[in-house]
């Protein structure tokens, strides 16, 4: 009798631990990839995976849960910004195999113009705070002939690396999620897109410009290097390249936000 009742017992703790090894735990931020996660929950349901999504509201701690393996993975950032993570932490996460999912061309917003030609000379524009998506906003600048560069190419540039300014703009560097606030402040803000969006900004409509579609930054699947190329990992990257995934990030953004499989 003892010896069936440890075998039900070592029977049930196996199936709990089979149940524990089919819970996937992601950390994103709210929009849009948390809602491009949630929608992706009952196809990896049906692949034997329950999805945890975690949201955060800042860049910095979805890396560190991972790093600390509180988290199995996130989805928020784009290549040049784990790199300079990595770089800046020490840390070593990385892009899982067919890890990229979609483009959030990156903005121009402002509630005082309405034509950028109109930018006053001794503007203030926000831009990001942190290395690559401060550089990233410094290139758009560039692109619209508001600003040279040293090196048009550094992803990540700085206010130093500007060498022509002719509007004699001055830059105001903020964390990224504070950037929809501070419109009513400056005359001109570079926001990500998922910021936008929270922000009800439309980025097809409201932006004054923005990346076109060979924007060099493909928002990722990260992990750490132990569990980039895990059997669930892997079920959620072919979640998230599903033709329904596709579809349902191209009707729900429409433009704001680009497939990029």
């Amino acid at each position: 009798m003892l010896k069936k009742t440890l075998t039900a017992v070592a029977i049930a703790t196996l199936a709990i631990s089979a149940h524990a090894a089919d819970v996937l735990k992601v950390a994103a931020t709210a929009v849009p990839h948390a809602e491009i996660l949630n929608f992706i929950k009952p196809q990896l349901k049906a692949d034997g995976i329950e999805l945890q999504v975690r949201e955060f509201s800042d860049y910095v701690q979805p890396n560190a849960a991972v790093e600390d393996k509180q988290l199995d993975a996130n989805f928020f950032q784009h290549q040049p910004y784990l790199d300079s993570y990595n770089k800046d932490r020490k840390s070593s996460l990385v892009q899982v195999p067919s890890g990229k999912v979609h483009v959030e061309p990156f903005g121009a917003y402002s509630k005082k113009i309405k034509n950028i030609a109109d930018l006053k000379s001794g503007a203030t524009v926000a831009i990001p705070n942190d290395p690559s998506n401060g550089g990233r906003a410094l290139l758009l600048l560039a692109k619209q002939g508001l600003i040279e560069l040293k090196d048009p190419k550094n992803l990540t540039a700085t206010a130093l690396d500007v060498v022509k300014n002719p509007k004699k703009l001055k830059f105001k560097e903020l964390e990224a999620p504070l950037l929809p606030r501070a419109l009513d402040d400056v005359d001109l803000a570079l926001i990500n897109t998922n910021y936008a969006i929270e922000a009800k900004l439309n980025p097809t409509k409201d932006a004054l410009f923005i990346e076109n579609a060979d924007s060099p930054y493909t928002n990722i699947v990260v992990a750490r290097k132990d569990r980039a190329d895990g059997a669930d990992i892997a079920k959620l990257t072919k979640a998230l390249h599903s033709a329904e995934t596709k579809k349902f990030i191209e009707e729900k953004y429409k433009g704001a936000v680009v497939p990029a499989f």
